[in-house]
């Protein structure tokens, strides 16, 4: 079994680990600034995922008091469209807040701190620019739900 964890957004990403907690795979939810690129991404986890059975777990954001109109409306497609790909991934998915994996992990909501933290856990895992935070992060919520499994 293999656990994909989304981290969604248009600076979002996707990680995926084994059952033992090895990483597998990792990328960025790929778009052309209007929309996620579902295909390509679907492509690219289908290929890690290498017909394995598999569970999602994708972080359960929302709009933050500060954003302006159209930027709450862009996040919010692009939330839909990664909800849309765990459809068409056809697995089962489960949400969970930030604030109770980070917490779970004993993290704050610093992205250095989830860097640091998957660096550790998977040296193999390409997490070596800063704008990897949403890898970092996509990879420890697929650990998290694979502790919560445990």
């Amino acid at each position: 079994m293999k656990i994909l964890g989304i981290d969604p957004g248009f600076s979002g990403a996707w990680g995926m680990i084994d059952w033992h907690g090895e990483y597998v795979a990792c990328g960025d939810m790929l778009n052309d600034s209007k929309q996620l690129l579902t295909n390509d991404i679907h492509s690219e986890i289908s290929q890690a995922r290498d017909a394995c059975d598999l569970e999602i777990c994708v972080e359960a954001v929302h709009s933050m008091p500060a954003q302006g109109v159209a930027s709450t409306f862009k996040f919010g497609i692009a939330f839909g469209m990664a909800l849309a790909l765990t459809q068409r991934i056809n697995a089962p998915t489960h949400m969970v807040t930030p604030q109770k994996w980070k917490r779970d992990l004993g993290l704050t909501s610093d992205k250095n701190d989830s860097l640091d933290l998957a660096r550790k856990l998977w040296p193999n895992a390409p997490l070596t620019r800063k704008k990897d935070n949403g890898r970092a992060e996509a990879l420890l919520l697929a650990h998290w739900w694979r502790l919560e499994l445990q």
